[in-house]
């Protein structure tokens, strides 16, 4: 059984207070399939790179166990290219250039090899997309994680509204969850969005943290305090390849087992902002996750 990403893969123009980077690998697909990696061995992609996208980082990624029969190839495009500047407090960014090139008329393609998948992450991308892929699967996977913004609830949120009511777990920035719900209240926001279609909600709260809702529950996971973020692209992305290859490894699909999840999400995410793209998640070690772990369990253990 394996776990399926699908999501874009870009070439980014990264500025932060901390240095300038150009055409870095990026994308919502490679974050989250490496962090996926770490913990589950039967990682599978889906997504569309131009001629111009280094065949480099595909080696890689298979390296990491990582099956890229599921990636389109278009040689004689570009690729998917993305351009923005980060301001001191990190949390703001301003982007510069955004170019869909080979994305933008992008269709998922679900090889063969593909249907036996029981853990599905839909990365960030157009709403249709998302329920295309899920519609072309042979089986209902076990875990359908979906991933969206706020550009999607500006201009297609009827085709958004309409995938919800098809997955299990919805990750959203708290400003997001404001929009969808129209309700201030994250507490309030969270018991619209389940009425909505998914039985679990993760509301991402930046260096605060994140949320999870379901089952009458509420768990609040924390941040871990680091001296220098470089670079927080990625991070969103990391934390749902984290907490989906945590899943996939369990196996069971409860709400202890998510806490537990978004810990270690968390964790990698917590990697991934120390450097640029994706380079701080290429050569973990399971010795460096468990310490990282540690760390955020001491954040939040307490005995009354």
């Amino acid at each position: 059984m394996s776990l399926v990403v699908i999501g874009s893969i870009a070439l980014d123009n990264i500025e932060t207070p901390f240095g300038k980077v150009e055409k870095i690998v990026g994308g919502a697909t490679p974050f989250a399939c490496l962090a996926a990696s770490y913990f589950y061995d039967q990682v599978k992609v889906i997504g569309i790179i131009g001629g111009d996208f280094p065949k480099l980082e595909l080696t890689f990624w298979e390296e990491h166990n990582i099956d890229i029969e599921g990636i389109q190839i278009a040689e004689d495009r570009k690729n998917f290219f993305w351009s923005g500047k980060y301001h001191n407090d990190m949390n703001n960014r301003d982007t510069l250039e955004t170019g869909l090139n080979v994305l933008e008329n992008f269709d998922p393609i679900i090889p063969a090899s593909y249907q036996d998948c029981e853990y599905l992450l839909l990365a960030n991308l157009t709403p249709t997309t998302q329920q295309a892929a899920i519609d072309r699967l042979t089986n209902r996977p076990k875990l359908i994680v979906l991933d969206t913004m706020n550009f999607w609830m500006d201009i297609a949120l009827d085709d958004l509204l309409s995938t919800l009511k098809s997955v299990d777990v919805l990750t959203i920035n708290d400003a997001e969850a404001r929009q969808l719900s129209g309700e201030y209240s994250l507490v309030k926001a969270a018991k619209k969005i389940l009425q909505m279609g998914p039985k679990y909600l993760i509301i991402k709260k930046g260096e605060h943290g994140a949320l999870l809702f379901g089952e009458d529950q509420i768990f609040s996971a924390p941040a871990l305090p680091l001296a220098d973020v470089f670079d927080p692209t990625g991070a969103g992305d990391t934390f749902a390849g984290g907490f989906i290859g945590y899943l996939a490894k369990v196996g069971t699909i409860n709400f202890p087992n998510m806490k537990n999840a978004i810990i270690f999400g968390s964790a990698l995410a917590s990697f991934c902002v120390e450097n640029f793209g994706t380079e701080k998640l290429k050569n973990l070690t399971q010795e460096e996750i468990a310490s990282r772990v540690q760390e955020f369990v001491q954040l939040s253990n307490f005995q009354l």
